[in-house]
């Protein structure tokens, strides 16, 4: 199953985190466990923020992904099941 993580970032906190090494240090650690088909990191509402899309086989899994997030950058979270267009023309 394909999910799309979005998450965003409190300016001060993502500010601490760029300083003292932290941000890097969690997005290498999320990539490396999701292995992302794709990743794009942007604004949102003016803060930073990033939307990756991977692969996921097992549920138990979400907690392993979210809580570096939550515990290192006070990250906002949204994980969401999607389909491409291919598949979803498939279906209908």
């Amino acid at each position: 199953m394909q999910l799309i993580l979005r998450f965003s970032i409190p300016v001060q906190k993502g500010n601490e985190a760029v300083s003292d090494g932290t941000m890097a240090l969690a997005l290498r650690e999320l990539v490396e466990k999701v292995k992302p088909e794709s990743a794009y990191f942007h604004l949102d509402d003016g803060c930073r923020a990033g939307t990756i899309i991977f692969d996921a086989s097992d549920h138990s899994q979400m907690a392993i992904i979210n809580e570096p997030l939550f515990a290192k950058l006070d990250a906002k979270i949204d994980i969401q099941p999607v389909i491409s267009l291919d598949e979803l023309l498939d279906k209908i």
